[in-house]
């Protein structure tokens, strides 16, 4: 398998990393790039974006990220922050009343954004269409009771994440997270990155692919537990890679799940935010505005994964499973499955990695063994 692109001298052993991905863990399209302050340190791609035409990865392809996704949301999140529309510390039915029915009068913006609303799930019926209707599901959470199970105060929100952080997003901003994304950080540092992508570019985007293991097993006896029943996701159900795929999906402003980037422009996103929100001249974020997307907010033993959790004001933050590389300052958000965005801080470096093929097992080596690569390169070429 070729490798294409470009690494800055001293950087060649993450390419070569990066090929190993595709010989050891069969990688089928992948990409991987890393900015320090405003340069390019690697910007490397290669294999096939769609193997049922065997049109190969470009320069220009597009990936599917899922939850990579909630670290652009995030942003958006910060800035209404920075501009005094929304107060970390307030209660959200303050920015959207409706909100407040069913008990929910006292659940905090930062609480949405740390995964402490025990709302890990939407117990009312819905279909593909209600799904991909941002709108429609936060009327349905904004109507739910919290669980009172007591583990739901620290469950990953996989989707409701996105339906809250957009909703309000929208009530005090007036856009959608994909707008105001698009207005306020893709244009100005010149990201290829999509919270809802125009049909015109549907083109470029890789075919997302799932390894045994990913999707639900048809027949698979019913869980009894509550908790697990209310977050059990659409997106993993045995027919999800044709939904994944589909032009409506990639249509959706989902402020969850629906990003679809380039891993250049990942990386150079992460690097702004490692360099306190300002890249090339352009400042996007005041320095104590990304501080709030560092400074924890809680720390904790997943109650279902059996695995620590961090987070700050939307990103995920490091734990001893060093999702986003060994410097102990760092700062993201992975997508299932393998994609791995983030910033090194105290290295003014932001990097990414996006693939096609959705793998299982856990630890996923393929961003491990590139970031180690990476950081070893790092630390004798400053």
């Amino acid at each position: 398998m070729s490798v294409q692109g470009f690494t800055a001298p001293g950087f060649e052993a993450v390419a070569d990393a990066f090929a190993r991905n595709f010989e050891r863990y069969g990688e089928v399209g992948a990409a991987f790039a890393a900015y320090r302050d405003g340069e390019v340190l690697v910007d490397l791609w290669g294999g096939v974006a769609d193997p049922g035409s065997g049109r190969p990865w470009r320069a220009d392809t597009l990936q599917l990220v899922f939850s990579g996704a909630k670290g652009l949301t995030a942003a958006c999140v910060l800035l209404l922050v920075q501009r005094g529309l929304l107060d970390l510390d307030a209660p959200a039915a303050r920015y959207w009343p409706e909100f407040a029915a069913a008990g929910k009068e006292r659940i905090t913006v930062a609480e949405i954004l740390s995964h402490q609303a025990r709302l890990p799930g939407v117990r009312e019926p819905f279909g593909t269409a209600e799904l991909l209707d941002p709108r429609h599901m936060a009327g349905l959470l904004a109507a739910q009771a919290p669980s009172d199970d007591p583990r739901a105060g620290f469950v990953y929100h996989a989707l409701t994440w996105g339906w809250l952080t957009g909703e309000l997003v929208r009530r005090v901003d007036g856009r959608s997270v994909g707008a105001l994304f698009a207005e306020e950080f893709a244009g100005p540092l010149g990201l290829d990155v999509w919270l809802g992508l125009p049909d015109e570019q549907h083109h470029r985007v890789a075919t997302m692919l799932a390894s045994p293991g990913v999707l639900e097993t048809p027949g698979r006896p019913a869980e009894t537990d509550p908790v697990r029943v209310l977050t059990r996701n659409p997106l993993m159900a045995p027919d999800a890679p044709a939904l994944w795929n589909s032009a409506a999906f990639r249509r959706a402003e989902l402020p969850a799940v629906g990003a679809h980037v380039t891993a250049r422009s990942m990386a150079r996103f992460y690097a702004c935010l490692a360099r306190g929100g300002e890249l090339d001249g352009v400042r996007v974020l005041k320095e104590d505005t990304v501080e709030l997307a560092r400074r924890e907010l809680r720390r904790g033993v997943s109650p279902l994964w059996g695995s620590e959790m961090a987070y700050g004001a939307g990103y995920e933050l490091r734990t001893g499973a060093a999702l986003f590389g060994p410097p102990s300052q760092t700062f993201g958000h992975a997508g299932a499955w393998g994609s791995r965005h983030g910033a090194w801080p105290a290295e003014r470096l932001g990097f990414s990695y996006a693939m096609n093929l959705a793998r299982a097992e856990l630890p996923d080596r393929r961003p491990l063994d590139l970031l180690a690569a990476l950081h070893d390169a790092t630390r004798t070429h400053r």
